[in-house]
């Protein structure tokens, strides 16, 4: 079968694998789309730390079951979780297998999703009527979602969410999901318009306004009570933490590439909590099919394009080259 494999960094082809053997209880699933993801495009440009070449890519899967059990019959649609814990680290006891010091994702620490037939645990599949561009959605929304949790985010609060790509849209639709005041902050006017299509009430275009002034100016002088950072830059980094209110809660999802330097007397003067926020839990991905089923997500406006496999490498070196240019880049498997 085929399969979207990189060899090493810059090398992406599409291959020959073998079918997948299907161990008792699992389901056999055709994989139908895919979705590019962040990490996707690190590992072909060789900034990964976590990959092993070659590897085959993908971890947002939408796909319909081929061979199911009762409870998820053949020709079910499903969401997929692509996460898989050792279920005996402290993580893993404490519920919280999404950080399992061993973790293995699909397209980095174990083959992804990228091939035509996938044999999966049932545990790990979402069934949905929804359409399959919709169900490939669903796993980077559900590290929005995750953030949004770890925000403990209420309908008292007002959230900034520093970033509007795909894992930032999805934290700024978990806020709103939670009934809280979003703030949307990016430097692409196309991005902030699908942020508010997502749940923002405000944007903030940080390329023509200084986001800290502006958000001062939303807040009457005392910073949102929570702020997302689904960037990673270091300067994303600091900003959070001093635009934070007092008292406030900080996420980050993303990852900063050097080391930063903090002023961490706001840390103590503010109390502030600052967290990690890491993959998604199975509640993560029911509240995104969830959300998505009563439609208050802005699907297609968030999709860049829709390519079929064979033009997924291309499609890969057009978005190294032009990282801005698309939100989200999804890939039809099945022929």
């Amino acid at each position: 079968m085929k399969a979207l494999s990189l060899m090493e960094a810059g090398d992406v082809r599409v291959v020959d694998v073998p079918e997948p053997a299907v161990k008792d209880g699992e389901l056999l699933l055709q994989v139908e789309m895919v979705g590019l993801c962040g990490s996707d495009l690190n590992s072909f440009r060789g900034r990964n730390p976590l990959i092993t070449y070659p590897r085959v890519l993908g971890h947002e899967i939408a796909a319909t079951v081929l061979e199911g059990n009762a409870s998820i019959p053949a020709g079910t649609h499903v969401a997929v979780s692509p996460y898989l814990g050792c279920g005996v680290c402290p993580a893993c006891t404490r519920g919280r297998e999404n950080t399992c010091r061993h973790n293995l994702t699909y397209g980095v620490q174990r083959d992804g999703a990228f091939v035509e037939r996938l044999a999966v645990a049932p545990g790990k599949v979402f069934p949905s009527t929804l359409p399959l561009r919709y169900l490939c959605m669903v796993e980077p929304l559900t590290v929005g979602f995750h953030a949004a949790a770890r925000g403990r985010i209420t309908k008292e609060d007002t959230v900034a969410v520093f970033g509007c790509g795909g894992v930032g849209l999805g934290a700024i639709a978990g806020a709103a999901f939670n009934g809280a005041r979003v703030i949307a902050i990016d430097l692409d006017d196309t991005k902030l318009a699908t942020a508010r299509l997502a749940g923002a009430a405000e944007v903030i275009h940080s390329g023509r306004e200084d986001t800290a002034t502006r958000l001062r100016e939303m807040t009457q002088g005392e910073g949102p009570d929570v702020v997302i950072e689904a960037i990673g830059l270091p300067s994303t980094f600091r900003l959070a933490v001093e635009v934070v209110a007092f008292a406030g809660r900080v996420v980050y999802i993303g990852y900063a590439k050097e080391p930063i330097a903090y002023e961490t007397r706001l840390f103590v003067q503010k109390e502030l909590d600052i967290l990690g926020s890491r993959n998604a839990l199975p509640q993560d991905f029911r509240r995104v099919v969830a959300m998505l089923e009563t439609g208050r997500f802005p699907v297609d406006e968030a999709i860049t394009t829709i390519v079929p496999l064979e033009r997924a490498p291309s499609m890969l070196s057009e978005w190294a080259a032009n990282p801005a240019g698309f939100t989200k880049i999804m890939v039809e498997v099945a022929q």
